[in-house]
């Protein structure tokens, strides 16, 4: 079985952006590569302080607009969960979010069985169905230890 690794993905994104007539920057090319090879939903100060070292001259907002590059491309998605800034995701399979309603930490879970979902919904009504979204809150190890301690 063929495994992909992040270059291959990192290949692929740069591909699919080029392929829309996006220039792909150096500082463009760090903050794909971050996202993909990050697995706890940044928001884009947490890609900012990750980066700056490497790019002195990089913005909050020069990385807020690649991501919404990104994401008007399909590679990533906005999750404006609560009223904090926007984390982002790299969207790689079908996956779901469950976020601890204390610290706001979201941690991915796979369950394909939902993408029945889809066709169930678009079975009963008749709808061109586009998308799902799911979302499981409750409190993340951290906090529920928290919470027994007080």
């Amino acid at each position: 079985m063929h495994h992909t690794t992040e270059h291959d993905i990192l290949k692929e994104s740069i591909h699919k952006l080029r392929e829309t007539g996006v220039r792909i920057t150096p500082q463009r090319q760090a903050v794909l590569n971050y996202m993909i090879k990050s697995d706890d939903h940044p928001t884009a100060d947490d890609i900012y302080k990750a980066l700056v070292d490497e790019f002195p001259n990089i913005s909050v907002a020069t990385i807020y607009n690649n991501l919404r590059l990104f994401k008007d491309t399909g590679l990533v998605n906005e999750l404006p969960y609560g009223d904090a800034s926007s984390r982002f995701d790299f969207i790689t399979s079908a996956h779901y979010h469950v976020i601890c309603t204390e610290c706001g930490k979201i941690t991915d879970f796979n369950y394909p069985a939902l993408n029945e979902v889809e066709t169930l919904a678009k079975h009963v009504t008749n709808f061109d169905i586009t998308h799902h979204r799911m979302e499981v809150y409750g409190l993340c190890p951290e906090c529920a230890e928290n919470t027994s301690k007080s």
